[in-house]
């Protein structure tokens, strides 16, 4: 049943359709008001709809997370993640035969080009890894000018394969930068995960085989970060593809938003804060300190979910898979009791603040004996997949516009010009 939105402005009374329980802003236009025509103020858009999209589906409330109408749960449980890749970019899970050829086709895009590597080496050994991916990231336009051409099928498809293909090359380089290790180069033997690990971690052996369990792991880890609608860091790739620019200088607005510290750096944040706890028998100290302003609770409540992050679950059991390995990370009691305690407070139960994928994702890094400075790192790596086919998206979207938001002016006005010598 169509549902109409009545505005009285003065004597006028406007009626503005309601689709998809959104009004069009530009039908605010046709209001007029003291200051010009009507429109809206919403900083940071956290009521605003940009897009009309068919990606990924959030439901907060009810803790729901699909891609392409597949609920996550089965993806992590059932897929790879070049499967949710494919799945993401083209709409559909690929057949065997699909799989095969596109895995393939990944896979021969790994290497890069040697100049892109100088970028990183010649960055300070001890300048942030997200810093060296943003550089050379953005030097993939310069190898790949033809990719400007996005109104080409077949040139978009290729460098968004490229795009996804050599970020885990990019990342690893940038890793083994910092700690002053020789580079090692993608091998066509191992599979998109695996040869992550050995880009990351080889040293002397001749072949780098990594443990089924950290693999499957980081699989899917990779699968739960691949994508989540349309925040900063997606939003950061549609405005810049919007004004027509290529997927490789797109990533880079995500990757930039990513290293900010309130999108990308949260798991950071809670192993802090476990640091901060330092043992088990002071956690009911630390959330009396929470419920009195005196401290804050780290990876608990979402922008998005007000229920328990379907993610959350999901990665809590792969952190067992991975403690197998690597040994129980120290910290970990620390946060099972945070969570047991917050989970049964009504404090906590009644402002809707469960565990978010950032809860447990820092203490498997950790684990891995990565530096809490590669943690976004890793957040970039598998959310490329969803920046290429958001960045897609709209560039085949028809509503799609250069993104230029209005601004409410708060400055001064009518001055005139003072000479130097009167000022």
């Amino acid at each position: 049943m169509a549902k109409t939105l009545y505005v009285r402005s003065g004597s006028e009374e406007h009626e503005l359709a309601v689709t998809d329980g959104t009004i069009r802003a530009s039908d605010l236009r046709r209001i007029s008001t003291d200051a010009g025509p009507l429109a809206t103020y919403d900083p940071g858009l956290l009521n605003t709809a940009s897009c009309r999209s068919s990606i990924t589906y959030i439901d907060g409330d009810a803790g729901i997370l699909e891609y392409r109408g597949y609920p996550i749960e089965q993806l992590a449980e059932k897929s790879t993640y070049l499967e949710v890749a494919y799945l993401l970019l083209k709409g559909e899970l690929p057949n065997a035969a699909q799989l095969a050829t596109w895995e393939n086709e990944v896979n021969h895009h790994r290497l890069v080009h040697e100049n892109a590597k100088d970028i990183i080496t010649k960055s300070r050994y001890d300048s942030h890894p997200m810093g060296k991916l943003m550089s050379a990231v953005a030097s993939l336009h310069a190898f790949y000018p033809s990719s400007r051409n996005i109104t080409d099928a077949c040139e978009r498809e290729l460098n968004m394969v490229r795009l996804l293909a050599k970020m885990p090359t990019l990342a690893a380089f940038a890793y083994r930068h910092s700690l002053g290790r020789n580079y090692v180069y993608p091998s066509d033997e191992l599979g998109f995960v695996e040869n992550f690990l050995s880009m990351l971690f080889k040293r002397q052996e001749r072949h780098f085989i990594a443990d089924e369990r950290l693999v499957r792991a980081i699989d899917v880890l990779f699968i739960l970060h691949a994508d989540h609608e349309q925040n900063c860091s997606t939003n950061a790739v549609r405005a810049v593809a919007s004004a027509g620019n290529d997927p490789y200088t797109s990533a880079v607005a995500g990757i930039a938003a990513l290293f900010g510290p309130l999108h990308g750096g949260a798991n950071e944040a809670v192993l802090k804060m476990l640091s901060e706890i330092g043992s088990v028998d002071r956690v009911p100290e630390f959330i009396e300190g929470v419920k009195a302003g005196q401290a804050k609770l780290m990876g608990f409540g979402h922008r998005v979910y007000k229920n328990y992050d379907p993610r959350a679950r999901i990665i809590k059991k792969s952190a067992d898979e991975v403690f197998e390995v690597t040994g129980v990370n120290p910290r970990l009691a620390i946060a099972q009791e945070l969570e047991r305690i917050a989970l049964n407070d009504e404090y906590f139960v009644s402002r809707k603040l469960y565990p978010n994928v950032d809860f447990y994702s820092g203490l498997i890094y950790e684990a891995l004996k990565f530096p809490p400075a590669m943690f976004t790192v890793m957040f970039a790596v598998p959310r490329t997949a969803g920046w290429v086919a958001q960045w897609q998206e709209g560039v085949l979207d028809p509503e799609q516009k250069i993104t230029r938001p209005k601004q409410i002016y708060t400055g001064l006005r009518g001055r005139d010009y003072a000479a130097l010598d009167a000022r």
